[in-house]
Order: C-alpha cells, then sequence, then structure tokens
C-alpha cells in the first residue's frame, strides 16, 4: 500500500449493559523497536492520495513605508520547502473600537511577497498560509503591526567618556522601525516644547555620541530624545548626564595629545649627543602650512645632557597648531620640577611647586571643585569623602538639612523637635506616651437634676494616628435615697450606668465607672452628666480622669 496505515494495540474490552463493547487501545508503531535500539530511520508515507501538503510559513515580517499620507505595508515571507503549484492566501485584519477584528484586505498570490497600499493608522493583524493546486490549505502563520507614530523612550542610558556622552534610548517594547531624533543643551529646557527652538539638534539614529572638548567633567547637559518612525514623532524624554570623571583617564587622554603634537615632538624628541656627560642648549622657531593647508607655529628652548648613560632633558616652549578639532594654541613644559616664586618673601616660600606627579600649593582659592577623593591632613585623617559616596568626619557642625535614606546612630541625639513617619522602636523611653487629664468634677444635692462636664482633646500630630481614650468617672453618694446615673460621651459614643443603688445604714458610697473608645480622629470630644433622681434629696458627685494612649503592639485572642 501507498497510503501510511495505522495500528492500534488493544489494551482492554469492556462489555456494556446495552451489549455494546468499549475496546481501549493505543497507537501501535512497528518500527518503534528498530528506532530505538538500532537507531533506524523509516520515512512516513503520505497519510492522503491527493498530491502534497502545503509547506508552512516561516520567518513571516512587515515593512511599513509613507505614501502620500497614507501608508503601505510590504510583507514577505518563505517556506521551508519549494513546492510546485503552491499560492499564498493572505488576510488583513484591523482591529475596532469594540475590540473585534474587521477584515480589511484578502488577496492570494504566487510570490513569497504582497503589498498592501492606502492602509490607516491601527493596529493589525496579518495571516498568510499556503494552498495547493487542489485547494488544501496549510497552518497559518501571523504576525500583528501598527501603523501608528511610536511611544517615547522609556529609559535613556548615558554612558560617560572623556569629553563625551554616549546616549542610547531604550523602547519598552522593541521596535525594529524605529529610530530616534538626539537634541543637545547646555542648559535644561523648562518647556519641554522649545525644544526645537532652544536646544542643538544632533541628528537621528539608533545611539548618539555627543564629543567635544566643550564637553567638561563635572557638568551637567542635557539630551532632549523622541523616537522616530515613518508614521510620527513620539513626545520628547529629558536625560541628564556628565563627561566621565575619572582623572587618571584624562591624564593618559591630554598624554596622547601632547606627545602626537608637533610641539610635544620637539620638545622630547632626543638629539643624538655623541660623547658621554655631554650637554646641548637649543632653542627653535618654526612656523609651517602643510599640504593640507593647516598652519602650524612654535617656539621653544630646551636643554639636554646625557650623563653615565642617561638621558635627561629640560625645555618650555609655546605653539599654535590647526588639529581636527579645531586650532589649538599650548604651553608646554618638560621638567622634573616645576615652582612659581614669589620675589617678593625673598624667594622663601614657593607658592606652587609641581614635581614627579604632585602638585603642592601653599593657598588656594576655587570656584569649583571636582575630585573623586577628597582627604584631610592627619594621621588618620579627620575627614575623609571616597568615590563611592563614604564620607568620614571626626566632628561636624551641620547647619542646614540633612536628607538621609537609612542610618544609625551610637552616641547620643540632641533635638528640640522632631517627625517620624515609620516606625520607632526603642529600649526605653525617658517620659509620657500616655497623656492624662483631671476634668471638673461635679456635685448635685437635689430631688431631680442634673448637670455635665466636658473638654476637648486635640492631637499634637499632624497625620491620623489611633489612639485610645479612657474615661474613669469616680461617683460619690453622699446621702439621699434617689436614683444616680452617671453618661459618658466619647465623640458620640456613650455609655450610661445607674451606679450606687440606696443601702440603708450606709452613710457614704462609692464607684467608678469605666469607658474606653478606640479612634484616629485628631479631635475628641469629652463629657460626663450626672443625674439624681427621686421623692427626697439626694447629694451626689463624679470626678472624671480621662487617659489618651497608644501602643504599636498586636493583641490576639
Amino acid at each position: 500500500p501507498t497510503l501510511r496505515q495505522r495500528l492500534f494495540r488493544c489494551v482492554a474490552v469492556r462489555e456494556n449493559d446495552n451489549g455494546t463493547y468499549a475496546i481501549t487501545a493505543v497507537q501501535h508503531v512497528p518500527e518503534k523497536e528498530s528506532i530505538v535500539d538500532n537507531g533506524a530511520s523509516f520515512d512516513p508515507q503520505s497519510g492522503t492520495i491527493h498530491g502534497t501538503v502545503p509547506p508552512a510559513i516561516q520567518h513571516l515580517t512587515t515593512e511599513i513605508l509613507a505614501e502620500e499620507g497614507q501608508y503601505q505595508v510590504l510583507a514577505r515571507w518563505d517556506t521551508p520547502r519549494v513546492v510546485k503549484g503552491v499560492s499564498f492566501s493572505l488576510r488583513l485584519n484591523v482591529a475596532a473600537e469594540d475590540g473585534s477584528d474587521r477584515l480589511v484586505s484578502s488577496a492570494g498570490t504566487p510570490d513569497t511577497q504582497y503589498r498592501f497600499r492606502g492602509l490607516t493608522p491601527g493596529r493589525y493583524t496579518l495571516s498568510v498560509r499556503a494552498v495547493n493546486s487542489q485547494g488544501q490549505q496549510g497552518d497559518p502563520a501571523s504576525t500583528q503591526f501598527s501603523i501608528s507614530a511610536p511611544a517615547a523612550p522609556s529609559f535613556i542610558e548615558l554612558t560617560p567618556g572623556y569629553f563625551q556622552i554616549t546616549a542610547t534610548p531604550r523602547q519598552a517594547v522593541y521596535d525594529p522601525t524605529v529610530q530616534y531624533e538626539f537634541w543637545f543643551s547646555d542648559a535644561q529646557i523648562t518647556d519641554i516644547h522649545q525644544v526645537e527652538n532652544a536646544a542643538r539638534y544632533l541628528g537621528t539614529a539608533l545611539y548618539w555620541i555627543a564629543a567635544s572638548v566643550n564637553i567638561r567633567p563635572g557638568r551637567d547637559y542635557y539630551f532632549y530624545i523622541r523616537a522616530v518612525n515613518q508614521v510620527g514623532k513620539s513626545a520628547f524624554v529629558e536625560a541628564t548626564g556628565q563627561a566621565s570623571n575619572d582623572a587618571a583617564g584624562y591624564l593618559d587622554f591630554f598624554k596622547g595629545q601632547i606627545t602626537e603634537s608637533h610641539l610635544g615632538k620637539e620638545l622630547l624628541e632626543k638629539v643624538e649627543l655623541t660623547e658621554d656627560n655631554a650637554s646641548k642648549l637649543q632653542q627653535f622657531s618654526k612656523e609651517w602650512q602643510d599640504a593640507n593647508d593647516k598652519w602650524n607655529a612654535m617656539w621653544g628652548v630646551k636643554i639636554e645632557q646625557t650623563k653615565d648613560g642617561k638621558y635627561y632633558v629640560a625645555g618650555l616652549g609655546l605653539s599654535m597648531e590647526d588639529t581636527p578639532d579645531g586650532k589649538i594654541s599650548q604651553f608646554l613644559v618638560a621638567a622634573d620640577r616645576i615652582a612659581y616664586i614669589n620675589p617678593a618673601n625673598g624667594n622663601e616660600t614657593p607658592g606652587f611647586v609641581m614635581q614627579g606627579d604632585q602638585i603642592i600649593m601653599n593657598e588656594v582659592f576655587l570656584k569649583y571643585l571636582s575630585a573623586p577623593t577628597i582627604t584631610s591632613g592627619g594621621n588618620p585623617p579627620a575627614f575623609s569623602l571616597t568615590p563611592d559616596g563614604k564620607l568620614t568626619a571626626k566632628n561636624a557642625d551641620i547647619s542646614g538639612h540633612i536628607n538621609a535614606v537609612s542610618g544609625s546612630f551610637t552616641g547620643e541625639i540632641n533635638a528640640t523637635s522632631g517627625k517620624f513617619s515609620g516606625v520607632i522602636e526603642a529600649r526605653e523611653f525617658v517620659g509620657d506616651i500616655c497623656g492624662s487629664k483631671v476634668m471638673q468634677g461635679v456635685s448635685i444635692r437635689a430631688t431631680n437634676d442634673e448637670r455635665s462636664t466636658s473638654t476637648r482633646y486635640t492631637d499634637s500630630a499632624t497625620y491620623q494616628i489611633g489612639k485610645t481614650i479612657t474615661v474613669m468617672a469616680n461617683c460619690e453618694r453622699n446621702g439621699g435615697s434617689g436614683a444616680i446615673t452617671v453618661t459618658i460621651n466619647i465623640n458620640g459614643q456613650v455609655k450610661t450606668a445607674e451606679v450606687m443603688p440606696y443601702t440603708a445604714g450606709i452613710p457614704a458610697m462609692y464607684q467608678t465607672v469605666v469607658f474606653s473608645v478606640y479612634t484616629t480622629s485628631p479631635v475628641v470630644d469629652i463629657s460626663v452628666s450626672l443625674r439624681v433622681g427621686g421623692q427626697y434629696t439626694t447629694e451626689a458627685s463624679v470626678w472624671p480622669l480621662v487617659m489618651v494612649s497608644r501602643s504599636g503592639n498586636n493583641f490576639t485572642n
């Protein structure tokens, strides 16, 4: 046979109540043993006599092109194998406002690409499937694309360099059709709509290196970047960056520029001295224009000497040179020691000395200082600031504002006031965290009467904080047989109690009524009422005590 046979192995047979049988079977592949044990390979036979199965669609891509206010989409794909007589069916849907898909276009083509024209902005889904000569359709492949202006960059990575900053924008979702416009400014632009008027346009690319001798370390520079594609442009995103602050790297950078300059070569070029312990004094003055129409001029003097086989040089020079970065003027000194001496003080103390790789100055007044590490004198230093931001000081008086994320103190903190928005944990408190007040007492001597006393509690916190208000009403009966009732009201929550029932032969009686309420209200109104009633004169008094307490503990049953 030329068709693929399907074989099954019976696992179980069960007779049903209606006279039918249920057969449980698993598919059987006779070649399985040879494949597993011997690594044999078998070519699968076709499952149909109707030609070949249409090939799958792979590598489906779309490219959006602008066309006079409307847009084209060029779709491309390929198949894993070439099959004679195969064509391709395409369906293009657009997302409607109600969330459903609406058919925009359907087409057929024998080619592996197709161009849709006259499209408007929207979110589209394209499906492509192969169709053979008998009309059989293969599995579809789909891709989604959007005709719209790109989203603004979600993140901009700024990489510092020597006299340069590299800006690399990132999208939240990668889009190969997006590029970026780069605008640059020395000062921050507060109105983002004025970027095109106030900033300098650098260009359009995936990233940009802003490099210039005018980009100095220690200063902020501002990039304004927006995403662009064939449809439109996003809003600008601001990013602030600085050039590298690596002083050692800058020294190496300048070393290369100095040694490659005409004046640097002239000062450092060795002259062959034929005799040992010989010396030479040379003054040079040159002016020339090279083949590239670059004008150069230099003047200088240098002293050279050989002693015990070693070469020594001292010199200074001035130059004006044309470079790729523009015209550069230089004053170079070649010496083991450079010093400035003030004749007014008798040449006793130099104001400035540079020896080796160190500079020593008597007094310095600086408008701006940028240094990765700052260390004071003393052993150990009384003050130090390291590149990782660690500040160490033996003693500090700070009169301004301190903003810190975390920290610890091992000594004593003295402050006149403070505000904490988090949790305070302490081993011991000195002072109260529970406030109390003795309210004005109330006394009655009558047959029927009612009197009250009140107070208001105002929390000093600037935010709502939970607290427990407890009122202890201390009551006393001094005579009479009438009923005595006490009512406590805390912000509208009320407790009423009849206290100290009359007992013959007892001249005075005492009882305390307690009522507690939890509240977060910053203002709490409290009142206590005393009422007597009966046929005979009754004498009673009440003295309320109010307590306000806070606690961060949790109680469980």
